[in-house]
């Protein structure tokens, strides 16, 4: 086997995989924090220097607006109702952490890739049945529906590299080949 495809190599690229994944995880909760400030500046940028990206859609400044003044409206009077948010947030971190254990032994815990597999078909149907309800314009939860086709495919790579790997070693195994260690933690 070419040191290229060898368990050393398929763990540091698994982990750089997962690396990304757990910073956009990161990211995507952190932003769900600030949302009347983000949707002011949203909306501020649609009206002036983002204008070009508003004609092109032409329902996105009215959709922002609208939001922007929902959210306005719960801040100052209702703002008990963005600590829901608060909690989405929160869940976006915890979920990230977990996928340290994939990182530490992908092998073993190969199980939260495929945790994280089945959220992402389950953003799907939540967005087709919700959204509607929720009266969110149906290009809006495609948008949602794309966090789920686009999170499932380094997921769907690290799933096959953690396979791979699983058979490298077993092959190493029989073969008394020294199995190298998982670096980065017990």
């Amino acid at each position: 086997m070419n040191e290229a495809n060898g368990p050393v190599a398929l763990l540091r690229r698994i982990r750089v995989w997962l690396v990304v994944f757990i910073v956009c995880l990161v990211l995507s909760g952190i932003t769900a924090f600030p949302l009347v400030t983000e949707l002011r500046l949203a909306e501020d940028a649609l009206a002036s220097w983002a204008a070009p990206v508003a004609e092109i859609f032409p329902g996105l400044l009215e959709w922002v607006g609208r939001v922007r003044e929902g959210l306005d409206a719960a801040d100052s009077q209702y703002p008990f109702l963005l600590y829901g948010t608060d909690w989405l947030a929160f869940a976006h971190l915890v979920i990230a952490v977990a996928f340290y254990g994939p990182y530490r032994d992908p092998v073993r815990n190969i199980w939260v890739i495929e945790f994280g597999m089945i959220a992402c078909a389950g953003i799907i149907p939540l967005a087709l049945i919700c959204g509607p309800i929720r009266g969110i314009p149906f290009w809006w939860s495609v948008i949602d529906m794309s966090f789920g086709v686009f999170g499932v495919i380094p997921l769907l790579v690290v799933r096959r590299m953690i396979k791979r790997l699983e058979a490298v070693r077993a092959m190493q195994a029989v073969a008394g080949a020294p199995q190298p260690q998982a670096v980065g933690g017990p």
